[in-house]
């Protein structure tokens, strides 16, 4: 397998082993798991990614995000990020679906307002625009290593709150349901993710991230918009242009992503895989004191 360096300073495109490998042979997936844990971003070139090849992929590193689907209230592990109705039509630029298509181009890290928050997520291309649609990733780690060293002293015991609906009221203010606001309650968690494989910490913010525990209102606002310009300055991006067959990988304990937009008349169909956090993926040491997670 090699690993070539894509980003400033992380994401590796990896050549020489296939999506099937990694779910059929332990020496490849520890190899890609190495990968993982130090560039943060994994692209996959000229992949035959199925539904079921990508299901098998991610089990390979912990156990999958169950989303519910429809009324019936039946699951599936499957994120489907689309411009399509039923139909196959495209959607109008005020349709709940593009409406979350447009919240998803605000910088974020997938699913730290649940209850489990997410390890890595794997998005593969089924259907692209003939331009625009690319993702574009920023490293939370190298940003939490270039602040000064007071400060990251400081933020290392510092707990912030990510709230699902915050985020999207910023697009729409009925944009996320009430169904989804009662099942996504504010979650609370340390400032601070360090990678228990290395040792790195990383700023563990997004679009959803709304206060900071015991601090006052504007001033916890004030620093969260402070470490978010400085995570995602001009110039340290990587930006991933979607060809067919392309499959990418990222630690959402360690990066911000966006998607980038693109033509309203041309359609986009792609299919995300989240991969829950454990114990051994430094959870346990991320949660809020039973005091602040009350209340």
């Amino acid at each position: 397998m090699d690993i070539i360096p894509i980003g400033p300073g992380f994401a590796a495109e990896l050549r020489g082993v296939t999506v099937a490998d990694v779910a059929a042979s332990d020496e490849a997936y520890g190899k890609v798991r190495a990968a993982f844990e130090e560039h943060s971003v994994l692209v996959f070139r000229d992949q035959d990614v199925t539904d079921e090849a990508q299901l098998a992929y991610s089990r390979r590193f912990g156990p999958l995000e169950v989303t519910k689907v429809g009324s019936e209230g039946f699951g599936t592990n499957l994120v489907i990020l689309k411009t399509l109705d039923d139909n196959g039509n495209i959607v109008p630029e005020d349709h709940r679906l593009a409406l979350r298509n447009k919240a998803n181009q605000l910088w974020h890290t997938d699913s730290p307002f649940k209850r489990l928050p997410a390890l890595a997520s794997v998005l593969s291309s089924r259907i692209i625009p003939g331009r625009g649609g690319e993702t574009e990733f920023v490293s939370t780690r190298l940003a939490f290593e270039r602040l000064d060293p007071v400060l990251r002293k400081r933020l290392e015991n510092m707990f912030a709150w990510h709230d699902y609906a915050y985020s999207r009221g910023k697009i729409a203010p009925d944009l996320a349901s009430s169904a989804e606001r009662a099942a996504l309650p504010p979650q609370c968690w340390r400032l601070v993710w360090k990678n228990p494989v290395n040792g790195r910490g990383a700023l563990y913010i997004a679009s959803h991230t709304y206060a900071i525990e015991g601090m006052e209102d504007a001033a916890g606002k004030m620093l969260l918009a402070e470490l978010m310009a400085a995570a995602t300055a001009p110039g340290l991006s990587y930006v991933h242009t979607w060809h067919k067959g392309d499959m990418v990988m990222w630690d959402n304990r360690a990066t911000m992503h966006r998607g980038r937009p693109w033509p309203a008349n041309e359609p986009r169909y792609m299919v995300r895989t989240t991969i829950s956090a454990t114990a051994a993926d430094g959870l346990e040491s991320m949660r809020a004191p039973p005091r602040q997670a009350a209340e």
